[in-house]
């Protein structure tokens, strides 16, 4: 048993150094492995993360969207945001869900067509209430003309949602 535990432990320790794991070791324990790795010997393989492709930013003091790719802007749409009493959080949060089809549990059934939801049950998407675009009147969404919500949304897919942030400011 002992000459397992040694192959095992040997064979552990060039299996990290062969993943480029930096120096390596490995001891037994009883029937337990543990391994451990010098300080920094991982960072030495990081890469820097990239920021996200699309960032939608909705100014509510200007009831616009601006959309972002790649750090230039490509779309400025009209939008409506909450009305009194309904605010719009402020904030950033990257998309969680998609939903072509969505309609609202909470008020009464209503259409949400290309919804990007980013913050609980708050989203961007499409209204039929066009003649407000351009001034708050939401229950807290953020509006769009169907056309341009369906533009975003599928920016969004195209790009993936943990690539699209949606940043609401005043």
């Amino acid at each position: 048993m002992t000459g397992l535990r040694t192959f095992l432990t040997s064979a552990l320790a060039a299996a990290l150094l062969a993943a480029g794991a930096g120096v390596a070791s490995a001891a037994m324990s009883g029937y337990m492995q543990l391994a451990s790795l010098a300080p920094g010997s991982i960072a030495d393989n990081t890469q820097e993360v990239p920021g996200p492709s699309i960032v939608a930013r909705v100014d509510l003091s200007d009831q616009r969207m601006y959309v972002y790719r790649e750090e230039k802007l490509i779309y400025t749409f009209p939008v409506s945001s909450g009305r009194r009493g309904f605010g719009t959080p402020t904030g950033r949060w990257n998309a969680y869900w998609l939903s072509p089809k969505h309609r609202s549990r909470k008020y009464n059934n209503a259409p949400m067509p290309w919804a990007v939801f980013f913050n609980g049950g708050y989203a961007v998407h499409g209204t039929t209430d066009l003649r407000n675009l351009g001034r708050p009147a939401s229950h807290g969404c953020i509006r769009l003309h169907p056309d341009n919500a369906r533009t975003f949304f599928r920016l969004v897919q195209s790009s993936g949602k943990e690539s699209a942030l949606i940043s609401i400011v005043r």
